[in-house]
């Protein structure tokens, strides 16, 4: 069996005010996935959540994933998709009935009995599991179960409920934040979970031959080699440029209990992410040697301020080469304070997580959360996300989530 693995495309995403639709970036990474898809002749297509990048994607979001969808069910080919923490579930799974006739198998929303698929290769069947992004106050509404606090817990609960016959081959497709031993991998500065909080171990997923992973944007295995994140397609944020080469993950399964033989199939950007950091004249010297072409860039210069001259000077250099200067920084700091270019549309691009992380440090002198306080602040922003006050009568309330903010900065009670 062999299949393409992809996840966190984040479509309709914006990177310091760019519209990764607009610039054609996604398009462009699309059309090459396409092409991959149209040589390998997978036997399907996994997509492990956040296919969107926020819960109520624009229209020309909705209507790439289409494009995509369609080119891949032309092909022939199976796709199974599970909805991640920034999706709506609600939304991406609409259709889900009428697109099933087309091969494109679709989990959006968290339910008892996750929805499974079942396909056949010389080697017998292999069924792929497909469960959206679970958190605990879901799982334990879904299941009815009181004792249900924690991710980990959310997650083995709700698998040892489903039938599974682990005699045979099964692949989870999965959005979850899986570590080892309580150990994470550095992440990337537009992933929206908060550091430590929503762990699975990997154990929990003991029995299944592969679990393809989406949540981090790093590609890497987790505990062993068969539970695996792909990564995201593109580099979202300049930290991201330090991750491994960035590409789909070819996969084949062979007979039960063989090592699945795993390969990074990377496509090229249209605009790579390019980071760079050095003193003033170090900077200014390697770029007007430089003859790269359509990059967005970050510079970090070390021993000056941005002054006027400085900032049009970089960005008249990167814009007639076709590029963005998309970050001008300076960690020169004769008052002990660090210089920023903020970018419009910054804050906007943000997760409703990292925007109530914000909230917490502004109101607490720059204080970042402890871990009681992060988790408080990821199950706010998960009701955000995942409830629906007009559908959903157990959904929060605006007035409860602000109470859990409230409670978190140690101000029960304020008005």
């Amino acid at each position: 069996m062999k299949f393409l693995h992809l996840a966190d495309l984040h479509l309709g995403k914006s990177i310091h005010g760019v519209s990764l639709l607009e610039s054609g970036d996604q398009r462009a990474w699309v059309d090459g996935f396409l092409e991959l898809a149209g040589e390998l002749r997978p036997d399907a297509v996994l997509i492990a959540g956040d296919i969107y990048d926020r819960s109520s994607p624009p229209g020309d979001a909705v209507a790439l994933l289409d494009y995509m969808l369609t080119a891949l069910a032309e092909m022939g080919v199976p796709v199974l998709m599970a909805a991640g923490n920034h999706d709506s579930g609600q939304r991406l799974a609409f259709g889900g009935s009428l697109l099933a006739k087309q091969k494109v198998h679709i989990s959006g929303v968290l339910s008892r009995e996750l929805a499974h698929v079942t396909l056949e290769d010389p080697d017998g069947p292999v069924t792929f599991w497909l469960m959206p992004y679970v958190f605990p106050a879901l799982a334990a509404r879904k299941l009815e179960d009181g004792d249900i606090h924690d991710y980990d817990t959310a997650v083995r609960k709700l698998l040892a409920r489903q039938d599974i016959d682990f005699s045979r081959r099964n692949v989870l497709i999965a959005h979850q934040n899986v570590t080892a031993d309580g150990k994470e991998v550095l992440r990337g500065g537009s992933e929206s979970m908060v550091g430590g909080v929503g762990q699975v171990d990997y154990r929990a997923f003991d029995g299944f031959d592969y679990v393809a992973l989406g949540h981090i944007h790093s590609s890497y295995p987790v505990g062993r080699e068969n539970v695996r994140y792909a990564g995201s397609p593109l580099c979202y944020h300049f930290e991201e440029t330090r991750q491994p080469a960035k590409g789909p993950l070819f996969v084949e399964l062979g007979p039960k209990g063989s090592a699945p033989q795993v390969s990074v199939r990377t496509i090229p950007p249209l605009h790579p992410l390019r980071k760079i950091t050095g003193t003033y004249e170090e900077v200014r010297e390697a770029e007007l040697k430089n003859t790269a072409r359509g990059e967005y860039l970050s510079i970090l210069l070390t021993d000056t301020r941005i002054t006027p001259e400085i900032s049009a000077f970089f960005r008249s250099l990167t814009e007639s080469r076709g590029s963005v200067l998309m970050e001008l920084l300076s960690e020169y700091r004769p008052f002990g304070e660090a210089q920023t270019v903020p970018a419009a549309g910054a804050a906007a691009e943000k997760a409703v997580e990292e925007l109530f992380v914000d909230f917490y440090a502004d109101r607490c002198g720059g204080q970042m959360p402890g871990r009681e306080e992060q988790a408080l602040l990821q199950f706010a922003g998960e009701q955000v996300r995942n409830g629906d006050p007009e559908t959903d009568k157990n959904s929060p309330t605006r007035k409860e989530i602000e109470a859990l903010l409230n409670f978190a900065l140690g101000q029960e009670g304020a008005e």
